[in-house]
């Protein structure tokens, strides 16, 4: 069974930064393309990341480009996304996601989910 646990979140001040973990279990993680999305209150489910297998490729949102930085560790069967100079249109749950492809397709909001971390930015 695929079980993703997501881990990090919590409430900063704008321009504060947070880095959020994903632990990976149940599949063989390094041959999947990994993604994290969010959903902020009263919105839809938003693709936010993608990470292709092997790490060496990865692809964002505009709003989050400069600012978010995704990674993977394989042989710790993690994925990780770095939040910088966070914004308060960044509040929202964030969800890791395992696709079903090594590469990475934009906007692909994965098969299987976490049960996310809440990000809360305010001043």
């Amino acid at each position: 069974e695929v079980q993703l646990v997501e881990s990090g979140g919590g409430l900063v001040q704008p321009g504060e930064s947070l880095r959020l973990s994903c632990e990976a279990s149940g599949f063989t993680f390094n041959r999947y393309a990994m993604t994290w999305v969010r959903q902020a209150p009263g919105k839809e489910l938003e693709w936010v990341s993608c990470i292709t297998w092997d790490g060496l490729s990865t692809f964002y949102t505009d709003s989050v480009k400069g600012r978010f930085t995704v990674s993977r560790d394989n042989a710790k069967n993690a994925l990780y996304l770095q939040l910088r100079l966070l914004k308060i249109e960044d509040t929202a749950i964030y969800y890791c996601a395992k696709t079903a492809n090594a590469w990475c397709f934009e906007g692909d909001r994965g098969e299987v989910r976490g049960q996310g971390t809440q990000v809360t930015v305010s001043s």
